[in-house]
């Protein structure tokens, strides 16, 4: 079977993350690059790839679009991609908005071409086997499930502008809200605070939300970018009926540095895995196969549609005190 061609659209911090990755996938061919989120020549140089002046002229060379630019523009690209015939794997969150995100769910769908949205704590091994083990019954009934991601503040530049990323709440924490719904079920309800709500002069931010799932489970989730360089910690519990499931990305790092604000570190924070594959390649590898139809994917477009909806809700939270019910597909 001969490789299937991939095209990157956004040579940023992310694009370079899945490039990498897609190099590492020995039936991927990295193929065409477009600039978007940062200059594309690095990247084209690095793996060979041509440099495409606009979408169009990338879409006529690729079967499959990568989206990697800010949070704002997923939806144009994925759009223009799906029309074109292309499947399309898409940065996390899926969407600014949950009417972007159900757009693009839905014209993806009349197109006939897979949307893989990029939920990369999904392929993280430990998150996995976790998912596994819960549902094999080993805690008996989640209960109440804790989940925090821990890091320092991006620089400035689109992620700290809400209008284009939606936040700390829809950027970073959207991985664990994922997560959340995965594990104990359905949201149907939240209610969050924050600290830039609070301290608007705080210069960063960090958000908890509770999560009311439809099973009966609730879900504590922290979210933080008021850390010092290079922090990025990942802590998890499933109680259950029956017992605990604990992960800590403290225990599995074999360093852990703690630094002085201000130390340096790399553009943006980025979580690590003990194990010698990359999740973003474990991801990528996955998306591949469900592009040639060998496998199912593991985390649909739907899912993704869910996490923008709860974070959004708990934007409205944040923003209101109070709490808030989620928009649940029917």
């Amino acid at each position: 079977m001969s490789r299937t061609r991939i095209g990157i659209v956004g040579a940023g911090f992310m694009g370079s993350v899945h490039a990498a990755a897609w190099a590492a996938c020995p039936d991927a061919r990295l193929t065409a690059v477009l600039g978007g989120s940062g200059p594309p020549t690095r990247l084209a140089d690095e793996y060979g790839m041509r440099v495409c002046a606009g979408l169009d002229e990338l879409l006529d060379q690729v079967d499959v679009v990568d989206v990697c630019v800010p949070t704002d523009l997923h939806h144009e690209v994925t759009v223009r991609a799906a029309k074109a015939g292309r499947a399309v794997v898409c940065e996390k969150p899926l969407a600014r908005t949950p009417g972007e995100a159900a757009e693009m769910v839905a014209v993806c769908r009349e197109a006939g071409v897979a949307l893989l949205p990029a939920h990369v704590v999904r392929f993280f091994p430990e998150y996995a086997a976790a998912k596994t083990a819960v549902d094999a019954g080993a805690v008996g009934e989640p209960a109440v499930v804790r989940l925090t991601r821990a890091s320092f503040q991006p620089p400035d530049g689109w992620y700290l502008d809400e209008a284009r990323s939606g936040g700390l709440h829809l950027d970073l924490m959207v991985h664990d809200l994922d997560y959340a719904r995965w594990v104990a079920g359905e949201v149907v309800g939240v209610h969050a605070r924050s600290l830039r709500a609070v301290r608007p002069d705080a210069g960063t931010d960090h958000v908890l939300a509770i999560l009311r799932h439809a099973p009966g489970a609730i879900s504590h989730v922290e979210a933080s970018w008021a850390h010092p360089p290079p922090t990025f910690r990942t802590r998890a519990e499933i109680a259950g009926t029956a017992g605990l499931l604990e992960l800590d990305s403290d225990r599995s790092a074999p360093v852990r540095p703690n630094l002085r604000a201000g130390s340096a570190a790399g553009p943006m924070p980025l979580p690590s895995s003990p194990l010698a594959e990359s999740p973003y390649t474990i991801q990528l590898r996955h998306f591949l196969d469900v592009v040639r139809g060998v496998a199912a994917p593991s985390v649909t477009a739907d899912d993704a549609l869910a996490a923008v909806r709860i974070a959004t809700a708990i934007g409205r939270s944040i923003a209101t005190g109070r709490p808030v019910d989620v928009e649940v597909a029917a």
